[in-house]
């Protein structure tokens, strides 16, 4: 079984009501409850040692869900390194909504800004399906609507996408790569836009299909060769 961690900075929950009212046990425990029906599920908080990423965690961690805002910065270098590291190694990592402004995702994606533009305004969202062919919109309708959410717009500051799976378009008129695929080493990488603190969009079928069919496609290949890299001898004489 495909081993999830669901790792949640936690700060919203514990100091706006409004959040807490949404999510009494905290976002990451809102995506544990739809994940445990298919996936061996454990989460991780800021707050704990070690950010509750310990290197026994992470080795025991096939996908990676990272949802964060507030505390950013707070989190440590060290941890940022580690997750990394897995990453390369092959671990799946899948950043939601705000994620795009964390270290982790930053240092996957060799940008230092994630810049977008951004309004909290009940804006109607539809997320549309442009690759119709991949596994992660499997079982999903051409658009998933989503009647409040935050707006995300372009220009948004991250690399070309090496898949776009979601374009979303909002009701004051923006658009955003919603839904982009990236390759790191032997670990992929979803960044899937939906899901600000203040609405319940994490309960919502169609985005709990998305995140669980990301989980399925970004858990590693346990048949995937082992690459052996710096210094190595020829295979046959040199003459």
């Amino acid at each position: 079984m495909i081993k999830v961690t669901i790792w949640n900075e936690n700060r919203h929950e514990q100091t706006n009501p409004d959040v807490k009212e949404i999510y009494p046990g905290g976002i990451h425990n809102a995506i544990a409850g739809f994940l445990k029906e298919d996936f061996e599920v454990t989460t991780a908080t800021l707050d704990e040692p070690e950010h509750g990423l310990t290197e026994e965690v992470l080795n025991n961690t096939d996908v990676l869900i990272w949802w964060g805002h507030l505390a950013h910065d707070d989190v440590q270098d060290e941890i940022v390194e580690r997750v990394r590291n897995r990453v390369l190694d092959g671990m799946g990592f899948i950043p939601l909504h705000s994620a795009h402004g964390s270290k982790i995702f930053h240092v996957l994606m060799g940008t230092r800004t994630g810049e977008l533009k951004w309004r909290e305004a009940d804006d109607t969202e539809r997320l549309w399906v442009v690759d119709e062919s991949h596994p992660i919109v499997d079982g999903l309708p051409d658009m998933i609507e989503i009647e409040k959410e935050e707006m995300y717009g372009e220009r948004f500051g991250i690399p070309q996408p090496e898949e776009l799976i979601f374009i979303s378009w909002f009701s004051g008129g923006e658009v955003f790569r919603s839904g982009c695929t990236y390759k790191r080493g032997k670990g992929k990488i979803f960044y899937f836009r939906p899901g600000h603190e203040t609405y319940p969009t994490y309960y919502q079928k169609e985005i709990q299909k998305v995140i669980r069919n990301a989980v399925k496609w970004a858990a590693p290949n346990p048949r995937s060769p082992k690459i052996h890299l710096g210094n190595v001898e020829p295979l046959e004489a040199i003459k």
